[in-house]
């Protein structure tokens, strides 16, 4: 149980349809940041469905798709969604996008991933970009959960969470 030497921390990943790069970072993150982080999705204009390519990848990871679903970033800005601490955007539509105003401030970066469900090619392409998407997000969650969170001045945390999106 996340205590005040290690408090918990909330973060959403925003994504134009939260099909599969915000629903695959939610996965990993939920999987790796226990308990410190609870990781959320959600996309501006989601499609509705979760890609059955992302979902391939996190049970190959043996990572949990439990709850996972497509949904709106609206869900995370009313009264009663959980207070937000980091907001990281996958894609660069959604990084363009005017976004409501989340409660709390919460700090944000924007990780940019190609978009492995606008990948055209065989079925072994297409599982390739999934796989490249998915290792490109687990190398930046691992990043991001190796900063010193609690110890690191905001602008010093600013900083490091933005120079992750870049790598």
């Amino acid at each position: 149980m996340p205590t005040a030497e290690s408090p918990h921390y909330n973060v959403l990943f925003l994504c134009t349809g939260n099909s599969a790069r915000s629903i695959m970072a939610e996965a990993i993150l939920n999987f790796k940041g226990k308990p410190r982080f609870t990781a959320y999705s959600a996309g501006s204009h989601p499609s509705g469905a979760v890609r059955p390519e992302a979902i391939a990848r996190l049970e190959a990871s043996r990572m949990s798709r439990h709850d996972l679903r497509s949904k709106s970033w609206d869900e995370f800005s009313k009264p009663g969604a959980p207070k937000l601490d980091f907001i990281f955007t996958v894609c660069d539509n959604a990084a363009n996008e005017v976004c409501p105003i989340w409660p709390g401030q919460p700090m944000t970066a924007h990780w940019g991933v190609p978009d492995p469900a606008a990948f055209k090619g065989s079925p072994q392409e297409v599982e390739r970009a999934f796989r490249e998407a998915f290792t490109i997000l687990d190398r930046r969650i691992s990043l991001f959960l190796s900063l010193p969170v609690t110890s690191i001045d905001k602008l010093a945390l600013k900083k490091e969470i933005d120079k992750i999106g870049r790598q």
